[in-house]
This record gives C-alpha cells, sequence and structure tokens, in this order.
C-alpha cells in the first residue's frame, strides 16, 4: 500500500455566466453555461471584462460580502471536496512515481455558500482565454515542475 499524494494549487479562477441567473429561461445557454466558448458568443459579451475572476478576487468579494467566517469554511469544504473525490478513487488511480495527473475541479457555489461538485477534469484545458488566465496556466505548469521534479 502506497498512499496517494496529492498537491492542491491554490490559485484558479471562478467562472460566470454573462447574464444574470434564472430558472424561467432553462433553455437559455447564456445563462447556464459558464463555458467560455459558449459566453463569447453572447450579444453582450465584453471580451475586455470576460466572465472570470482569479480566485483572489472571488475570495475578496465573498468575504465583503458574507464575512471572513463564513468564506473560510466554504474553502474548508471544498477542501474536503478534493480529498474524498480523490479517496473515493483512490485504488484505481494509477500511484506510480514516474507518473502525475492534472485534474481541473468544477464547482457551483449556491447562494448560502455551499460548495457543490460538478465534475473533474482529468487533464484540463491549459488554453488560454485572457492575459491573466494565460498567467496563471504558466504559474500552475511551472509549480507542477518543480513538483514532479523531473531531474529527480
Amino acid at each position: 500500500y502506497i498512499p496517494l499524494k496529492a498537491w492542491l494549487y491554490r490559485d484558479g479562477f471562478a467562472r460566470f455566466s454573462n447574464t444574470r441567473f434564472s430558472l424561467s429561461s432553462i433553455d437559455d445557454h447564456f445563462i447556464h453555461l459558464t463555458n467560455v466558448a459558449v459566453q463569447k458568443t453572447a450579444p453582450d459579451y465584453d471580451p475586455e471584462k470576460g466572465c472570470k475572476w482569479l480566485m483572489q478576487q472571488l475570495r475578496q468579494y465573498l468575504t465583503a460580502k458574507h464575512g471572513t467566517e463564513a468564506v473560510e469554511m466554504l474553502f474548508k469544504d471544498m477542501d474536503n471536496i478534493f480529498i474524498k473525490s480523490l479517496q473515493s478513487v483512490q485504488t484505481v488511480i494509477i500511484n506510480d512515481k514516474h507518473c502525475f495527473e492534472l485534474y481541473g475541479y468544477d464547482i457551483l457555489i449556491d447562494k448560502s455558500l455551499k460548495p457543490w461538485l460538478l465534475e473533474v477534469n482529468a487533464s484540463p484545458s491549459l488554453i488560454a482565454s485572457s492575459q491573466e488566465d494565460y498567467e496563471l496556466k504558466c504559474r500552475l505548469l511551472e509549480d507542477t515542475v518543480h513538483v514532479v521534479d523531473m531531474e529527480g
């Protein structure tokens, strides 16, 4: 038995829809899908503004709106999602010192700050949709290479 080792990258981003949420129009993709490929085709999409915030921006906004304690609990709950999801598949994950996998988590945060796991993406796309996104993903790759330590 070799315990699974995982690293959590604390940077990241939050995606939003360009249109205010409503259940009145269930077929409106601009309301319900946050994918950049969908949002950039919205009639009032602003490419300068985009539909992404860095995780620090999200944390600051939520702290101002809900308070530090509630936001700390939210991020702790998200950490638990990461841990429990990996534990649930630990027996089928290849655990070899010559391999690594990058996972991307899609989590929905409801109005009471409860996080809901939507999906886990193995080998998530590293294509950037903005300069900020490009810089974040370059930092992620740089940190990943340091952790993997290919020379060691």
